[in-house]
């Protein structure tokens, strides 16, 4: 039986970012990506909404490279939400210092959110107690928001019964066409899987992509999903029309 929630009290979403990490491919350092943190951070604010970011496993996050505004590449240089943020102080020290979620309920919450990176790849794909807790915040009935490589927890994370979370489910995650332009871009192999290729081998589960790069999240009864780093404000979109502000 799933938990109740007060519907009269505020909203309260559970935002996770993955701990650092480094790539067993490149041998960078990984972390999160600022836009799938900020943007959602900021419709969740907007709708009067409590919000609380934590890890996996708690601590200082660190974002991807490439996802800060301020980075020598300019990749993410249009990003004024995760600029604005990042130069906030009383901002960034919501980065620092996270708890672990084994400190906290997901029942607790209205919805959970977990924002992708290149991290996740590495440190989510194989976190059973991410997968688990994951797989608790569902069986309470709660809504469960994951954007961009995030997803990739969505191959591996089982309810109670056994069964796939995704199973008869249709979501989305990075496409491989993503993949490859990502690869072309930097002039390598990037991730150690790639989410597309391997959700299409799961039986039972409808994985979809939109075109590159443009934003595109879609809901499937409580479980939302993003494509990619620009979809962050779309797939928050969704979860505020599921709870109402």
């Amino acid at each position: 039986m799933s938990a109740t929630i007060d519907v009269h009290r505020k909203k309260k979403i559970l935002m996770i970012a993955a701990n650092p990490g480094i790539s067993p491919v490149t041998g960078w350092p990984v972390g999160f990506w600022w836009a799938e943190l900020t943007h959602p951070w900021w419709t969740f604010t907007e709708a009067g909404y409590e919000v609380e970011i934590v890890s996996p496993r708690g601590g200082d996050l660190v974002a991807d490279g490439f996802s800060d505004p301020e980075d020598a590449s300019g990749y993410s240089a249009h990003d004024l939400i995760s600029l604005g943020f990042k130069k906030s102080a009383s901002h960034a020290a919501l980065l620092q210092g996270t708890k672990p979620i084994a400190a906290v309920d997901p029942a607790a919450y209205d919805a959970i959110f977990l924002a992708g990176g290149q991290s996740p790849m590495v440190t989510m794909i194989d976190d059973t107690a991410l997968h688990a807790f994951v797989a608790r915040a569902w069986e309470a009935g709660r809504i469960v928001a994951i954007v961009c490589h995030g997803t990739c927890i969505l191959l591996k994370t089982q309810l109670s019964n056994g069964d796939l979370l995704v199973r008869g489910r249709t979501w989305t995650g990075f496409a491989n066409s993503e993949e490859a332009y990502a690869d072309a871009w930097v002039g390598r192999r990037i991730q150690p899987f790639w989410i597309e290729e391997e959700a299409k081998k799961i039986e039972g589960t409808n994985f979809v992509v939109n075109a590159m790069f443009k934003p595109f999240a879609l809901r499937d009864g409580n479980l939302i999903t993003g494509q990619q780093q620009f979809s962050g404000g779309a797939a928050a979109d969704l979860v505020v029309q599921a709870l109402g502000r």
